[in-house]
């Protein structure tokens, strides 16, 4: 976290910044400053202090040779932090812009700095040191959204429970919150937010801030799962202008996993949140941008550039787009399934799931890896583990490895043929009835907690016929278009569809959004990298 560099990596380095005098006293950096330089020390020592209406927190003390800065740098979000001088002495001042063109151009100092930057951030988050204060509660589904929110956008804030800690009282006090309209987010110090939405938190923290989203982008990514991130890191890499639009946080359906063990380079393994953020941090390195909380509810296709409108009623102009708005777990056709979301339904299992579930029986539904992955997790901090399969087994859905491993752990109850026919509960899950499909019994239990991971259903109802698609709604891509659906589409080129190409001539689609995707972290990921080949075809043939 807290490298020293050499003296011939800080003669490199001033190459690229300004060297400028220190004085005792001088604030370098503000909290929520929006615009955050890059010091490195040559003389003297810089004090960086997380300041606080509850107390300032020193965070670290930054000497000769030393650096400061963590992830917001990369991410062009606000300072967390307020660096002091507390030794006068000399310094090399780099803006963002001059840090961005030595990460990518110097590979020393690129993962030196990479690497202190990202486990910088990792370390705030664990204890909790930030700009944001969520208070909550354990059985508020709100809560829980707002906590995943902050934690898959790799975001810090110290949580304080409305059950369990007992200073809450006056916090609420201090800020004039009432208990009942927890969930409360005290954002930046000074700002109120009660039960926002996540579009409201982004705002807040100013994650949106800097992008401008008028200007003409060379290719605009809808989606930032592994395939959308896999296009953004290749496309900015390749000296492209990208822009992604996310409608929630990095990572799609892979970001809720908690552990991927058949990912390439990964032997031990990866969580999902580990791997999006990775790869996140990846393409911002090279220049991608990226809209937080902003879903694209519109694609404007009689025309060029196209246009693709997001929530906030704005339209981002785009010489190409990849789709990348992946897909949605499927939900089971229980009447009251809606009023247990995150009161006893989910649709990740990762660490705060596994929290609320802590020594108590489990329900996974569905026979894929993810719903493998989930009960393979859960099963190491719950009591049981009860996995609901309508088919007949897990061989033909699931990986190898997954099915070996739930056979041999004993609290784990595999149930062929079964299905969730009703939940149960007064305000939170309470009880769950399923159904044998084969014998038509039905029996009640007192499970408070299932988790749902079956089947896919893509996120495409926003094109409103702009692309064509299959009959399950997927996005029928390059040689499965026929040539009844060109002649339909009106596809205007002499050439056919390149391999990844939409109906829409310089429009993408890869993941799982795509028909006859290959539901793999890897051949998402290859998606996105072939996809930006083909966007460099259509930009150089102008079409």
């Amino acid at each position: 976290m807290f490298p020293t560099l050499t003296p011939v990596q800080i003669a490199r380095i001033a190459t690229h910044g300004v060297v400028r005098p220190i004085a005792r006293g001088e604030v370098l950096i503000e909290a929520g400053d929006p615009i955050v330089p890059f010091f490195v020390v040559r003389a003297g020592e810089i004090e960086i202090i997380r300041p606080s209406s509850l107390g300032d927190t020193l965070v670290a003390v930054h000497g000769p040779g030393q650096f400061t800065g963590e992830a917001n740098m990369i991410l062009a979000r606000r300072s967390l932090m307020r660096a002091r001088v507390t030794e006068p002495g000399e310094v090399i001042l780099l803006t963002r812009e001059q840090l961005l063109g030595l990460v990518q151009t110097d590979a020393e100092i690129s993962e030196i700095v990479m690497r202190a930057f990202i486990y910088r951030r990792l370390e705030l988050a664990a204890h909790g040191i930030g700009d944001v204060v969520l208070i909550g509660s354990v059985h508020s589904a709100a809560t829980l959204r707002i906590k995943e929110f902050l934690t898959r956008n790799g975001h810090p804030f110290r949580y304080v429970d409305l059950d369990r800690d007992a200073d809450v009282q006056d916090l609420l006090d201090r800020f004039s919150v009432a208990v009942g309209e927890i969930p409360v987010l005290l954002c930046r110090g000074d700002v109120v937010l009660r039960n926002p939405s996540n579009q409201q938190i982004a705002d807040c923290l100013g994650f949106n801030d800097c992008i401008d989203q008028t200007h003409v982008r060379d290719v605009v990514i809808i989606g930032a799962g592994p395939a959308g991130l896999a296009a953004a890191v290749y496309a900015a890499s390749e000296g492209l202008d990208v822009l992604v639009i996310e409608s929630n946080s990095p990572g799609g359906q892979a970001g809720s996993s908690s552990k991927i063990e058949n990912y390439l380079g990964f032997p031990t393994g990866i969580s999902g949140q580990d791997l999006a953020g990775r790869a996140y941090a990846q393409a911002q390195k090279f220049g991608a941008e990226t809209l937080i909380a902003r879903g694209a509810s519109e694609l404007t296709c009689d025309r060029k550039p196209y246009n693709i409108a997001i929530d906030a009623g704005a339209r981002v102009p785009a010489r190409t787009v990849i789709i990348a708005s992946g897909a949605q777990y499927r939900k089971p056709s229980v009447d009251n399934l809606s009023q247990f979301e995150g009161a006893g339904v989910y649709y990740s299992a990762t660490f705060m799931e596994a929290q609320l579930c802590s020594g108590e029986e489990v329900i996974v539904v569905g026979g894929g890896n993810s719903a493998g992955q989930a009960a393979v997790f859960l099963a190491q901090t719950t009591r049981r583990v009860h996995m609901l399969v309508r088919s007949s087994g897990l061989a033909e859905s699931m990986s190898r490895y997954l099915v070996r491993r739930i056979e041999e752990i004993p609290t784990i109850d595999l149930r062929t043929n079964t299905e969730i026919v009703a939940l149960e509960g007064n305000g939170r899950l309470e009880r769950v009835r399923w159904r044998d499909t084969q014998t038509g019994d039905v029996s009640s239990h007192d499970i408070k907690h299932v988790f749902l991971m079956t089947g896919a259903v893509p996120n495409t109802a926003w094109l409103a016929g702009c692309v064509t698609l299959d009959a399950k709604g997927f996005i029928k891509t390059g040689p499965d278009l026929s040539n009844a659906d060109l002649v339909t589409a009106r596809w205007p080129l002499a050439r056919s569809p390149y391999l990844l190409e939409t109906s829409l001539p310089g429009v993408f689609a890869v993941g799982d959004v795509r028909g006859g995707n290959i539901k793999r972290v890897a051949s998402a990921v290859g998606e996105g990298s072939i996809a930006v080949a083909f966007v460099h075809r259509t930009l150089a043939a102008g079409e």
